[in-house]
């Protein structure tokens, strides 16, 4: 963080520079943080409310429903001004904070995925031990833990990237403050620095994903002993929301950070951050509201109550 060079600021290029496409994108990105900031809160609110949603998977899934609004908001908040004023400038301290702030929410979204695993797991696998597994306790550490993991991780992303060079040009070839194209403008020996972000990677991103994948499968063993049609359907609907979840965040997550630095294009990741850091966030309420039936029979309580 002491060697700050010549540049104090950076130029946010953005998803593009021809004027007619400004406002129907901030019109586009307006609405989809809509929908984002009303489900994600929206959740938080309707789980707090229903005592019958204070359970562990909910509680997780609260988690995550404010994590996913808050890498939204880091990034997409400075995209709608930039598209709304033009103004592509961003501080190189506030680059820095975003993408301390981005990279933290995004690690605790991979990390809380991987408790939930854990949560379906012991729900399907070990039923009758289930209260006893997943303790409030148990769950208050396993929150706190991610939240830790997540900050001193973002932490260590900044410290490394931050301690490279920047001398030369300051036009970051995205609309945020991200990773690689940082790189790309350092006029530092980055080797180093790409192996230690690869090595960070696998225990924000291949860990939690290990866990699930381990958690899947052994849901998968205990599922085929199960003779009745009926317990099938139940032990998949436990699971089906947070595997659609899981499915759209590490698809994307890994073929956008870990795919070979020549296979990289600036213009196609741009493509996918947008699918990441605003789409996904405004999916997961709507994975969780649609395909749960709880958090439905909840939702239609909360709307009788308000308006009958």
């Amino acid at each position: 963080m002491g060697n700050r060079s010549e540049v104090s600021e950076f130029i946010l290029l953005g998803l593009t520079e021809v004027p007619e496409l400004q406002v129907p994108l901030f019109i586009m990105f307006t609405f989809i943080y809509l929908i984002t900031l009303v489900g994600n809160l929206g959740m938080i609110a309707l789980i707090s409310w229903d005592p019958r949603l204070h359970t562990p998977m909910y509680f997780f899934l609260s988690n995550l429903s404010l994590v996913d609004f808050g890498y939204s908001s880091a990034v997409t908040a400075k995209v709608m001004a930039g598209l709304l004023t033009g103004d592509k400038v961003i501080s190189y301290n506030g680059c820095v904070a975003q993408l301390f702030f981005f990279g933290a929410f995004a690690s605790a979204e991979s990390f809380f995925l991987a408790c939930m695993a854990y949560d379906r797991h012991a729900a399907v696998c070990k039923p009758l031990h289930y209260t006893t597994t997943m303790t409030s306790a148990v769950c208050a550490f396993l929150a706190s833990g991610v939240h830790i993991c997540s900050f001193l991780a973002s932490s260590i992303v900044i410290g490394v990237i931050f301690s490279l060079s920047f001398c030369g040009s300051n036009i970051v070839h995205h609309f945020f403050c991200d990773v690689s194209p940082l790189l790309v403008l350092s006029c530092s020996d980055t080797h180093i620095t790409e192996l230690e972000l690869y090595i960070l990677g696998l225990f924000t991103v291949f860990v939690p994903f290990l866990v699930i994948f381990t958690s899947y499968l052994l849901i998968f063993i205990t599922i085929l002993k199960i003779h009745s049609t009926e317990g099938h359907q139940k032990a998949f609907s436990t699971c089906a929301s947070h595997l659609t979840a899981v499915s759209i965040f590490y698809g994307t997550i890994i073929f956008m950070y870990f795919q070979p630095s020549a296979n990289h294009s600036l213009d196609s990741d741009k493509i996918l951050s947008v699918f990441y850091t605003m789409v996904i966030p405004m999916l997961n309420p709507l994975v969780y509201s649609v395909r749960n039936k709880e958090v439905k029979i909840a939702f239609r309580k909360a709307w009788d109550n308000k308006f009958n």
